[in-house]
């Protein structure tokens, strides 16, 4: 595995000529614009120097396992990225960031709201001198409200946004999920309300908008969780219901579940009509599948622990191959639950270009995901490995307006 995936695509990306300058650290910010650097845009990562003993840069760069010191992990968060050493927290580093927003079209920071304002880098202060400038801010509990000053991480975004009542087992303490995807769902509506921005400065719509006119994207981490919880709010609403936790189930919808089987699990999704019945025949359970309280989903939901038993007889008694096997050839949605160990040697992902090698400053061989989404005419590319701290200060700070 030698090869690497660093391109230069043959046809012009999407976000070409788009210059984006990223103040923000960790996950939710950077995840935006490692998203936007993926289709084109120029994203300059704006990074602190060392200071008091601590390393500098994105904190990112030293979180979980790391090589020669940084994080495998900076392969993904920031490929494709320039980085420039400022200080921030002098008049001289604010002066030269304010200088680069100038040029920029997209500035992402993810601060402790008012920072930026203390910091003479509010948006007001920015637009003033580029009134096209669209600024993403991402926080805990966005721009506005009684809560705006608070610290906010994802962990408490998905407790707060309703996500971590619901993931446990009944009766148990809520678990979360293994990775921050309150960060990565707010990076995500981060990159979408930049993406609206645009359009609405090309377009000149607003109220009493000029042509070439910016504005603020405001991603608050509890309300990009709360954005996909699905019916839990209009259920409470309607009918007092406090939707609660139900391990592996759907509940509502039936079936689908996770089941044993004699060598581990699957996940199955019985829950249209016609699947359910396709699912109860290829398992030899034709009176379920002829059941006319059974051929939609509220009569299924009546008699979902029964149904659970059906599948869970059949699964356990079978190898998970098996299963696969059977239900793919009776086109019922079934799967595996992978590791890393089944994504890297899946052949689907490799077909579809979503486990990538690209190799380090110093030469480590790293397999990275892919880009998404798959564009047919712009596509996105991996152009840059993750940069060393300051790599690009030099030449980024040349082209600056004298």
């Amino acid at each position: 595995m030698n090869a690497t995936a660093f391109t230069t695509p043959s046809t012009p990306q999407a976000l070409a000529g788009l210059r984006v300058i990223e103040l923000g650290q960790l996950i939710a910010g950077p995840f935006a614009g490692k998203t936007l650097a993926d289709f084109g845009a120029e994203v300059i990562k704006v990074e602190p120097p060392a200071a008091d003993g601590a390393a500098g840069g994105d904190p990112l760069r030293q979180w979980r396992m790391l090589h020669n010191g940084t994080s495998v992990w900076w392969q993904v968060q920031s490929r494709n990225k320039k980085s420039v050493v400022l200080d921030l927290r002098s008049d001289e580093g604010r002066e030269t960031a304010a200088r680069l927003i100038d040029e920029a079209d997209v500035v992402i920071e993810n601060f402790k709201p008012g920072t930026m304002e203390k910091w003479g880098l509010g948006y007001e202060q920015l637009s003033a001198r580029n009134p096209g400038l669209i600024m993403l801010r991402i926080s805990g509990y966005g721009q506005s409200g009684p809560y705006r000053e608070r610290p906010g991480f994802a962990v408490v975004a998905e407790a707060m946004g309703g996500m971590r009542y619901l993931n446990a087992e009944p009766g148990r303490i809520p678990v979360r999920a293994g990775v921050s995807l309150g960060d990565t769902l707010a990076g995500l509506h981060g990159v979408i309300g930049v993406l609206l921005a645009l359009q609405a400065r090309q377009a000149s719509i607003g109220p009493d908008a000029p042509k070439g006119r910016g504005q603020v994207v405001d991603v608050a981490l509890y309300e990009a969780v709360f954005n996909c919880m699905e019916s839990l709010l209009p259920e409470f609403s309607a009918f007092g219901a406090v939707r609660q936790p139900a391990g592996s189930a759907l509940p509502g919808i039936a079936p689908s579940n996770a089941y044993a089987c004699a060598d581990g699990m699957v996940v199955i999704g019985g829950n249209g009509d016609s699947i359910f019945k396709r699912l109860m025949i290829a398992i030899g359970r034709d009176d379920l599948a002829t059941d006319p309280e059974l051929a939609s989903n509220p009569g299924r939901v009546k008699r979902v622990a029964e149904i659970d038993v059906a599948i869970g007889a059949w699964t356990g008694a079978r190898p998970v191959q098996q299963v696969l096997d059977v239900l793919n050839a009776a086109s019922v949605p079934v799967g595996r639950i992978y590791s890393a160990q089944d994504i890297a040697e899946d052949p689907h992902y490799r077909a579809r270009d979503m486990v990538l090698p690209v190799t380090t400053h110093d030469g480590l061989t790293v397999e990275v995901p892919g880009i998404v989404p798959k564009l047919s005419r712009t596509p996105g590319a991996i152009q840059r490995r993750g940069p060393m701290l300051g790599e690009d200060t030099d030449e980024v700070l040349a082209r600056l307006k004298r």
